[in-house]
């Protein structure tokens, strides 16, 4: 693989005004089936994309290392120049499906092997399909990895990492002895370093599916599940319709705390999650009319179903939001805002979603198009845009979007003339109206108190700044230049004590903060 341009370009919407520029974009050139699976941004606004791919050289290669799909990760700096390209194989396929940037400044992979020990795996198979975790570092370099699973078929969909720095893997396990329909979700919590700390199995009597997992800000997790069960097993609630919303709030020991369903009559697929300040944001796709627990209609095809839940799990609204023909939500952002009153407490601003149309029937201009919708913290829609980049291709689905710190966002997805040959698209965007909403401070820095390393984060516009650090009798003590909003400073050889850190940009803006040693 390997990147084709750099560019920046306006992208007019459905409103007048553009109020978007595309900073960049990155399209990671394939000649096979690639699948994206996320975007990772890190803790200094770096980004890693991850999904699967096979390997270029290797289809020229008469000795081929392996038969199919290995981990496929590359990481881009702030200007979307690639910082590293990594592949993990083993001997048959393996698929990338989550991944999450660990507080350490790291990342813990979770995938699907089909492989035993061989090449990058370690460890044996367990038979069938396994969950494969690599935890690696900053440069992509392996700390430690761990196969799970069981003589069953097992699948890994999403992972976190937890208040205790331990982490919550869920995936999907195919007629588990111990489990209670045809296939059932799996969830495991691990500490740092690995280890299976518990083991839990949840189900009803038929099929579910977990497909996003979040953290939650006692330590616990909530799981968004698509249900196609009756009672039983485990599962508490009943369906309404063929397929339903199912979810599940964990606590920090991971065992269920409530659950909720939610549906009509019809096929309501979850996607995914987002804490809010009064709780949680559940989305995904409906087929369902007003019918079951689902208040909200459905225009055509497929909508976006939303609903806005507490803290306990109880309804507080739902809305649906149609583009024609098959709608697909594919991520989900919230923005949060202190509250005047009570500066400790985040009150929601907005609900940022993006996803994809496919066609059904006739048509429309811009199906298989990556789209954006903004929504006021009520779930009213304030506006739609369609994002094209530099460039079109007949086929375009978003897999991933996210929202960064100085209202900047990424959308990571696949580009394809043809099914077969699906190349990465990354956009980066700027939004004049999201960046109007974005608390900023002309200087942050975190973690404060510092150990190693710290984070310097600029709130202005600018294209270079210095950063420079003063103990507090004002000797220099180190200075830099930086093109990035977040800078990492090694403070490794700073004694103990307080430190000035003072920013200058290009524009003639400063700022000043100061930095703790521990």
């Amino acid at each position: 693989m390997k990147k084709l341009y750099t560019g920046a370009f306006l992208i007019c919407t459905t409103a007048v005004l553009c109020a978007q520029e595309v900073v960049w974009q990155k399209d990671i050139k394939s000649s096979t089936q690639d699948f994206l699976s996320q975007v990772t941004t890190t803790i200094d606004q770096q980004y890693l994309i991850t999904g699967s791919s096979i390997q270029a050289k290797k289809l020229t290669s008469e000795n081929k290392q392996n038969n199919g799909y290995d981990f496929h990760l590359v990481k881009l700096n702030q200007q979307g120049d690639e910082v590293w390209e990594k592949y993990f194989s083993g001997q048959n396929h393996d698929f990338l499906s989550a991944t999450v940037a660990t507080q350490e400044g790291g990342f813990l992979l979770a995938g699907t092997s089909y492989s035993g020990k061989s090449l990058d795996k370690k460890d044996d198979a367990k038979g069938g399909s396994d969950i494969w975790l690599i935890r690696i570092n900053e440069f992509g370099d392996e700390l430690w990895q761990k196969t799970l699973g069981s003589a069953q078929d097992e699948e890994a969909k999403a992972v976190i990492q937890t208040t205790d720095f331990g982490f919550f893997v869920a995936g999907n396990v195919q007629n588990a002895p111990k489990g209670y329909g045809s296939k059932d979700v799996l969830v495991s919590r691990l500490d740092k370093n690995g280890k299976e700390l518990s083991q839990i199995i949840l189900g009803g009597k038929g099929l579910d599916e977990v497909e996003k997992i979040i953290p939650t800000i006692d330590g616990g997790a909530l799981l968004g599940i698509y249900s196609r069960s009756t009672t039983g097993g485990s599962k508490k609630t009943e369906n309404f319709g063929e397929g339903d919303y199912w979810i599940v709030k964990l606590n920090k020991e991971g065992k269920v705390e409530w659950e909720r369903n939610f549906g009509g009559k019809g096929d309501d697929h979850l996607r995914t999650l987002a804490m809010t300040s009064t709780g949680y944001i559940v989305g995904g796709e409906s087929r369902s009319e007003r019918s079951g627990n689902k208040t909200a209609g459905i225009e055509e095809g497929t909508d976006i179903w939303l609903i806005s839940l507490n803290e306990k799990g109880d309804e507080q609204w739902q809305k649906s939001y149609n583009f024609k023909n098959r709608d697909i939500l594919m991520g989900m952002n919230v923005i949060q805002r202190k509250d005047e009153r009570e500066k400790n407490k985040d009150l929601t601003q907005g609900i940022l979603l993006g996803g994809y149309t496919q066609a059904e029937g006739r048509i429309e201009t811009d199906d298989e198009t990556f789209w954006m919708l903004y929504l006021n913290q009520d779930g009213n829609e304030q506006w739609r845009k369609h994002v094209k980049g530099e460039s079109r291709k007949r086929e375009e689905r978003l897999s991933d979007i996210k929202l960064n710190r100085d209202g900047s966002i990424i959308l990571a997805g696949t580009s394809a003339e043809e099914l077969g040959k699906e190349n990465w698209k990354i956009v980066k965007l700027g939004d004049k109206q999201l960046d109007q909403l974005i608390e900023k401070q002309d200087i942050k820095i975190y973690p404060n108190p510092v150990s190693d390393y710290c984070y310097v984060e600029i709130g202005y516009d600018f294209k270079e700044a210095d950063i420079t650090i003063y103990d507090m009798g004002g000797r220099q003590l180190q200075s830099l230049k930086t093109k990035n909003k977040v800078t990492k400073i090694n403070t490794q050889n700073l004694i103990q004590g307080a430190y000035l850190v003072t920013i200058k940009t290009d524009t003639n803006k400063t700022a000043n903060a100061k930095l703790i040693k521990k």
